[in-house]
């Protein structure tokens, strides 16, 4: 740190002081945490100098402690970007972030800092953190419970038709705006359908039950007829323009940009036309695996969990593992809809890995049940499996022990993985992801568990702190 940097520090230290301004306990313990265990902000500037020839040139940005404190203040708070950068101009938040008397950058210079962070590096700093905390004496893992939920992507609910019209709307204003960009009022030989596609977009969801029987397939054959013209001929007008230069270098990189965006589009809108075709108009029951519910957020995947509340949810399906003092010691984004009793096995391996031994003690509900993963927690070393039978008639000795008071009592305990996921979803932000694409949508869950992590270990540091001094 420079001698001009140092005298900030300083300076904005002395004025906290005068001011009788103070981090609330919490937001300090944190800061005194990551004070303690620089290892995390190494892998955060491994990220930020990733692909750079020379990391010391340049313009300054925004340094790799400040990038992972917000990060974590943004997840704890539950903030979007541009709430984040106005809390944080205030002094005691300035502090926690590292910002001290520099000037906070604006909320789109967070999007870009968080951006460059990969989903490998803060699943290693939940790891360090996890770590820590077992050197520290606050977590033995002498227990654990799993269990899966669903983090929503942000999209509409998918239907054929609203599908067709994001097809028609997002390609049309692509090629408006690549004509725009090579200074034309249009391109030749392309229609805008967006009002033609609209009105058969309301006119199907609009139908009855009975007006869909008879006429949704011809309004579909319709759309489908507008989507196809659309897509092919934004592909006609990519070919026409493919020689087509722009006045200087900027412009040439935007029109680049633009038709990288309408040939991703009408790959997607392809794959729309074709499900639908398939099963509107052929009768065909589409596989799961080959459907697509947004052209925003192709990597969503349809969830079925056999609830009454939501049947149905879009997102992605998330392994969580969580100890007996409520650090989230394993997390897993999955693809697909997979079965749950694939988990035990693997989640003990990892458990042996950070902890040194399986627990003592490991719950889960009847989703991960199955005979083979019961008999090889027993052969592993768990001493108490608390995994309820899933259907068929259970043995004597099976409905004894599901009746022990130790099986009831660590099913007692399992429960409280749901009040955990609560607060992922209600506190951390973790319910519905609103950042675009997958790589994106593992950071914001990753983010969100690191938060949890670091509070806890804040929480039971200050507890820890507090009955020591209670002792002396």
């Amino acid at each position: 740190m420079s001698r001009t940097a140092e005298r900030q520090v300083s300076f904005a230290d002395w004025e906290l002081m005068r001011q009788g301004l103070r981090l609330e306990p919490l937001l300090q313990a944190i800061s005194d945490f990551r004070d303690d265990h620089k290892d995390m902000i190494e892998q955060v500037r491994c990220d930020l100098t990733r692909s750079l020839k020379n990391a010391e040139t340049g313009r300054s940005g925004m340094t790799p402690q400040q990038i992972l404190r917000s990060l974590v203040l943004m997840r704890i708070k539950n903030w979007d970007y541009r709430e984040l950068r106005e809390r944080i101009d205030g002094c005691t938040l300035r502090q926690f972030t590292d910002f001290y008397c520099l000037p906070v950058p604006q909320h789109d210079a967070f999007h870009r800092g968080f951006n460059r962070l990969t989903p490998e590096t803060l699943k290693a700093i939940n790891d360090l953190v996890v770590q820590a905390a077992v050197e520290l004496g606050v977590e033995d893992g002498q227990k654990l419970r799993v269990d899966t939920t669903v983090v929503q992507t942000d999209i509409h609910h998918p239907t054929d038709n609203t599908l067709f019209w994001d097809v028609v709307r997002v390609v049309t204003r692509l090629v408006d705006r690549l004509a725009e960009a090579l200074g034309r009022r249009r391109i030749k030989g392309f229609r805008d359908r967006t009002r033609s596609a609209r009105r058969r977009m309301q006119e199907i969801q609009r139908m009855t039950p009975k007006q869909r029987h008879e006429h949704q397939t011809g309004k579909y054959r319709e759309l489908i007829g507008i989507a196809e013209e659309v897509v092919e001929g934004a592909r006609a007008a990519l070919r026409q323009t493919h020689k087509t230069r722009g006045k200087d270098m900027i412009t040439d990189l935007a029109i680049a940009e633009t038709r990288k965006e309408i040939e991703h589009f009408c790959g997607l809108g392809a794959r729309v036309i074709d499900q639908s075709r398939r099963r509107v108009l052929n009768g065909e029951q589409v596989p799961t695996a080959e459907k697509i519910y947004s052209i925003f957020e192709p990597h969503t995947d349809l969830i079925k969990r056999g609830k009454v509340q939501t049947p149905i949810e879009f997102g992605h399906k998330v392994f969580l593992a969580e100890s007996a003092h409520g650090l989230i010691t394993q997390y897993d984004v999955l693809d697909g809809n997979p079965v749950d009793e694939q988990h035990v096995v693997a989640s003990l391996e990892r458990h042996k890995q950070t902890f040194g031994d399986v627990p003592k003690l490991y719950g889960s509900d009847r989703g991960f049940f199955s005979e083979k993963n019961v008999t090889s927690c027993t052969q592993q070393g768990v001493k108490v499996v608390c995994i309820p039978q899933r259907g068929g008639t259970k043995t004597p000795e099976r409905e004894a022990y599901e009746k022990t008071r130790e099986f009831k009592d660590g099913q007692r305990f399992r429960a409280g993985i749901e009040g955990r996921i609560s607060v992922l979803f209600r506190g951390r932000g973790m319910k519905r992801c609103l950042a675009e694409g997958r790589k994106r949508f593992e950071l914001w869950v990753a983010a969100a568990v690191l938060a949890n992590n670091l509070m806890k270990i804040a929480a039971l540091l200050t507890d820890q702190s507090l009955r020591r001094r209670k002792a002396a």
